[in-house]
C-alpha cells in the first residue's frame, strides 16, 4: 500500500465539508483546491466562470433527463461534456504534481484508480445543515430546505452522469463522517489521522 498523499472531500451542501478539508489541509501543511479549480478550466476552456460553476459539479437539473437534451457541437461534445474532461485533467494533473486536498468535483471517481488516495463523504443532519445555510446566506428555514435538497440533488445526478456511480453510496469512499454527530474538530481529526496513520504502514 502506497502513502496517502491525496484526500478528496465530496459533501452534502450544509455539511462543512468544504471548511472540513480546508483546515485538515492546513493542518496537513499540503494544497487545498477548490475554486482554484475553476480558474484553470476556465484558462483551459475560455467559458465563463458562471458557466463552470453551474456545470462543473451541478447538473442542469433535478432530472437526469436534462443531459438529454443538452446541446452538442460537430464533434459530438456538449459544453458539459468539455468542462468535465477539462476539469478531469486539472485533478489528474494536481494529483500528480503534490499531496493535497481536494474538494467536490467528482474527483473521488476521477481519482479512483489510484492507490494514495483518501477518499471522505461528509454528511449532516438536516436541522444542521438548514441552521448553517440560514446564516451563511441569510435564508429561511424553508427556503434553506429547498436549497439542500435541491443542490444536493442536481450534485447526485451530475455525478451519476459523469461518473456512472452512485453519489454518496458507501462502496465509494474510505470515510463517511457526520459532522453533525462528530462535530467539524473531530471530522478533521479523524481525516488527519487517517492520513497520517495511513503514511506509517
Amino acid at each position: 500500500m502506497r502513502n496517502c498523499r491525496i484526500v478528496t472531500i465530496s459533501r452534502e451542501f450544509g455539511s462543512g465539508g468544504r471548511f472540513i478539508g480546508e483546515q485538515a489541509a492546513k493542518a496537513l501543511g499540503i494544497p487545498f483546491y477548490d475554486k482554484e479549480i475553476i480558474e484553470k478550466v476556465m484558462q483551459e476552456t475560455g467559458f465563463a466562470k458562471e458557466t463552470i460553476e453551474g456545470i462543473g459539479e451541478y447538473a442542469p437539473s433535478k432530472s437526469s433527463w436534462a443531459y438529454a437534451f443538452v446541446g452538442r457541437g460537430q464533434d459530438g461534445f456538449s459544453v458539459i461534456d468539455t468542462i468535465y474532461s477539462a476539469q478531469h485533467g486539472i485533478i489528474d494533473k494536481l494529483a500528480k504534481k503534490s499531496a493535497c486536498v481536494i474538494v467536490g468535483r467528482n474527483a473521488d471517481a476521477v481519482l479512483s484508480d489510484r492507490d494514495d488516495c483518501l477518499h471522505v463523504f461528509i454528511q449532516g443532519n438536516m436541522d444542521d445543515k438548514i441552521e448553517r445555510i440560514c446564516r451563511l446566506y441569510d435564508k429561511t428555514p424553508n427556503e434553506a430546505h429547498k436549497l439542500i435538497k435541491d443542490t444536493d440533488k442536481k450534485r447526485a445526478v451530475n455525478y451519476q452522469y459523469c461518473t456512472g456511480r452512485k453519489w454518496g453510496a458507501r462502496e465509494n469512499y474510505d470515510l463517511i463522517l457526520n459532522s453533525s454527530s462528530l462535530g467539524y474538530d473531530i471530522c478533521i481529526d479523524f481525516i488527519i489521522k487517517s492520513v497520517t496513520q495511513k503514511n506509517k504502514v
